[in-house]
């Protein structure tokens, strides 16, 4: 989870509160499997992992389609309750999703992916590298 103005500090605070630099390693060992840290969403702040392990709030939209399980329906009600950007890759199939503004897109590629994250979350904050840097390592993590 990507946050934006809205600060999400009840979620943070639902989780473990880790304020470290984005990293490849960093990234790969809270999304390991079996791992303390692994179920639940990972909030990035201003350019940092802020918390990982935090429990988001599940949409009550029951018209979404029946295929995307807890997951995505725990995204797209975090994008509902806030101006955040969800980053939602399957357990299952690899597919890359986003939720925003109540809506939730699928099927992205990782240039697709890449393009509307630094277009989301770069555009406002030009110049300030520590976010491409966090932006940068987490589509490294998601490319593989």
């Amino acid at each position: 989870v990507l946050e934006r103005s809205t600060s999400l500090g009840d979620v943070v605070d639902s989780g473990t509160y880790v304020d470290a630099e984005i990293s490849d390693p960093l990234i790969e060992n809270i999304f390991e499997p079996n791992t303390p840290l692994h179920d639940g969403a990972m909030i990035i702040r201003d350019g940092r992992i802020c918390a990982s392990g935090c429990f988001l709030p599940l949409s009550q939209n029951y018209t979404i389609s029946k295929e995307m399980g807890t997951r995505h329906r725990a995204a797209l009600g975090m994008s509902e309750n806030s101006d955040a950007v969800v980053v939602v890759v399957s357990e299952e199939t690899g597919t890359i999703s986003i939720a925003q503004g109540g809506v939730i897109e699928r099927n992205f590629t990782i240039p697709q992916l890449e393009k509307r994250l630094y277009h989301e979350i770069l555009r406002k904050d030009e110049g300030e590298q520590q976010k491409e840097v966090g932006v940068k390592a987490l589509l490294r993590k998601v490319k593989k």
